[in-house]
């Protein structure tokens, strides 16, 4: 109602403007208080719609929100009038009970007849009643209407198939996707079995197995050790006692593409990835943030960074990241780019590169998506977590930050995966010191370079496989990333945090009451609200929660001092009984916080429950007397900074 009406009881511009919308005026409204708040509702009658009037109406919308992308135009029997819809639309069925609903829409008109299938079924279906629709089309027209009755009969028949051939159809991940997309082209569905030549398994399997899924729409087989098979499954519309000429179709079909894949794979192994990083500056990868390879030699630097702060080799590392990106400019990864970090594996492998440097370069995308596997060496895990902070700081820094559903560069997704590696992997690094060290990078990274751990050699082996280029390229970017992005970018993260907190069923008030500390180990974030969780379950949680909240608000309206109390200023028996307990509890607090024992921190800090109530009961903090007040309010901030070493025990408060 606030909305609605001005201090003068006029309606607003808002209302009146609604008003006018409905078609209503003032007098039809209600004023009516419903809890604390007052409302105003619109009396109104609507007049009824027939069956047919409102369908029209609900046909139309539903047509027009269709997610079609592209539609095309056709022209109708009359050769005259043209549609546009995603495919040329032959009979409309509209029935209620066994009455024709009288609509029409894309220029057919409702009838009770529909199509079977188009070469093994009943053209002209008369459908009796709404209720013997899937019936009718079944039992005539060879045509599983119902598109879960469909995909589980399309899966039944796949998983039957496999299991003949002693094969599976591979991770459930990567099978459903496609069974929801083939399960959409078909009516009635048969499964049948093709086969290629052996010779193509040569090729990296992600190669084969990707061409076949996407372009071809079929399901590869594998053995039990998730091994390709030179046989696949096909879903077809047409149900045949002798399918041979639709096998062979598809058999003469595949070939082409594995045959591509193949030449992309043999011809890519010829230069060597680290002559082809390069080329990586000539790809802007945002005006504002320079190439490709400005952002290579960023990660790399932070991987090396990375890499000696958590005792990785730091060689490995940064000739990781120089390399991580090279298959972008590849054959295969131009024709697939699903495949890129996938084929850098491979063709690193090819070039002889450590073991450690290949799977890095595949695993520093990882995770890919929720639940993905994380990076399994410390060389791949450097890599990953350089690669997705780059990523995210320097769009920050550009001012591109994600808002609403919007996030272009996935920095939500990288946000997550960097989270995980650090708690999942338990990486020992302060998040707000990477940060501030990532920001630097992007002030001219030439500056930087002695910093690289790359020995001589390593130089100059990497110049004698090159025949004289340049390896190194920093220095032609400089920019400035602000106090404000950092601090946005370390607030996202901990978003971030806080649902993947959410994820693992931590309750809101366990969660805020250790980010409340916008604590940067987020390795140590878990251990915290565990132990937060633990001490919550206490007897004396809740009266102690409920003192430091007490604090909290005398703290905020004192201001801040960094002035200790001072003893000789204490009167009362009670604050003396505090200030003794706190001396007494500190040391072994601070002991075990710095053991990362943080539940028996907790546990110590707990037996302040009774001194601190005491306090409370006999203590006037804000005692007449400045000094006194100033004094007893240093000791409360003392005991702020004590109990909340580990969370802010006040969010624990009811």
């Amino acid at each position: 109602s606030k909305v609605a009406f001005g201090a003068d009881g006029k309606p607003s511009a808002a209302l009146a403007k609604r008003l006018e919308k409905e078609g209503a005026t003032v007098a039809q409204l209600e004023r009516r208080i419903e809890g604390d708040a007052e409302y105003a509702f619109l009396k109104q009658t609507i007049p009824g719609a027939t069956l047919a009037a409102g369908l029209q109406v609900a046909l139309e919308e539903a047509i027009a929100k269709l997610p079609i992308p592209k539609v095309m135009s056709y022209q109708l029997a009359d050769g005259a009038t043209t549609v546009q819809f995603v495919r040329p639309a032959h009979g409309l069925v509209a029935l209620y009970d066994r009455d024709i609903v009288d609509v029409s829409v894309l220029g057919l008109k409702a009838s009770r007849f529909t199509h079977g299938h188009r070469f093994q079924g009943v053209r002209d279906i008369a459908v009796a009643s709404a209720d013997a629709y899937e019936e009718a089309l079944a039992a005539h027209g060879q045509v599983i209407a119902s598109f879960d009755a469909r995909r589980a009969e399309t899966e039944r028949q796949l998983r039957a198939r496999a299991a003949e051939l002693g094969a599976s159809l591979g991770p459930e991940q990567d099978v459903a996707p496609l069974l929801d997309e083939v399960s959409a082209l078909v009516e009635f569905p048969s499964v049948y079995t093709g086969e290629f030549e052996a010779k193509f398994l040569v090729v990296p399997q992600e190669c084969l197995v990707l061409t076949m899924r996407t372009n071809q729409k079929y399901f590869p087989l594998f053995d039990g050790a998730g091994k390709l098979s030179n046989k696949f499954l096909i879903v077809s519309n047409m149900r045949l006692a002798d399918p041979a000429n639709i096998i062979e179709g598809n058999n003469r079909v595949v070939r082409p593409r594995l045959a591509d894949a193949r030449f992309f794979f043999e011809t890519d192994k010829k230069t060597r990835l680290e002559a082809r990083v390069p080329q990586l500056g000539a790809i802007v990868y945002h005006n504002k943030l320079g190439s490709a390879l400005e952002r290579v030699e960023r990660v790399q630097l932070l991987a090396g960074k990375i890499a000696r702060d958590i005792g990785a080799d730091p060689v490995l590392a940064e000739r990781a990241a120089w390399l991580a990106k090279a298959d972008l400019v590849t054959s295969m990864v131009g024709e697939f780019p699903e495949l890129q970090g996938v084929m850098g594996r491979y063709y690193a492998i090819a070039d002889g590169e450590d073991a450690q440097v290949a799977e890095a370069i595949e695993q520093h995308y990882w995770p890919r998506f929720s639940g993905d596997n994380l990076p399994t060496n410390n060389v791949g895990i450097c890599v990953s977590l350089a690669d997705k902070l780059i990523s995210i700081i320097g769009i920050f820094g550009a001012d591109e930050a994600p808002s609403g559903e919007k996030d272009p560069y996935a920095l939500r997704r990288s946000a997550l995966g960097f989270i995980r590696i650090l708690i999942e992997r338990r990486i020992p690094l302060d998040a707000i010191e990477l940060i501030n060290q990532a920001a630097e990078f992007f002030v001219n990274p030439e500056v930087h370079k002695s910093s690289a751990t790359y020995l001589q050699q390593e130089h100059e082996r990497r110049t004698k496989h090159e025949k004289g280029a340049k390896v190194f390229a920093f220095g032609y970017a400089d920019i400035k990333i602000s106090e404000d992005a950092k601090s946005s970018v370390y607030q996202f993260i901990l978003e971030r945090l806080r649902g993947y907190l959410r994820d693992k069923q931590y309750t809101a008030n366990e969660i805020e009451a250790v980010l409340a500390l916008k604590p940067s180990r987020i390795d140590q974030i878990e251990a915290r609200i565990n132990a937060v969780r633990a001490f919550a379950a206490m007897p004396e949680a809740e009266s102690l929660a409920s003192a430091n909240k007490r604090i909290g608000n005398i703290l905020k309206k004192a201001g801040r001092s960094a002035s200790p109390a001072d003893t000789s200023l204490f009167v009362e028996a009670a604050e003396k009984a505090l200030a003794a307990v706190m001396d007494l509890v500190r040391p072994a607090a601070q002991e075990r916080f710095a053991a990362h024992d943080y539940a028996g921190t907790l546990k110590v800090l707990s037996q302040m429950r009774q001194p601190v109530d005491v306090f409370f009961n006999e203590v006037l903090v804000m005692a007449e007397d400045p000094k006194l007040q100033a004094n007893r309010i240093a000791l409360l901030r003392e005991l702020h900074g004590l109990m909340n070493m580990v969370a802010d025990i006040s969010k624990l408060a009811a």
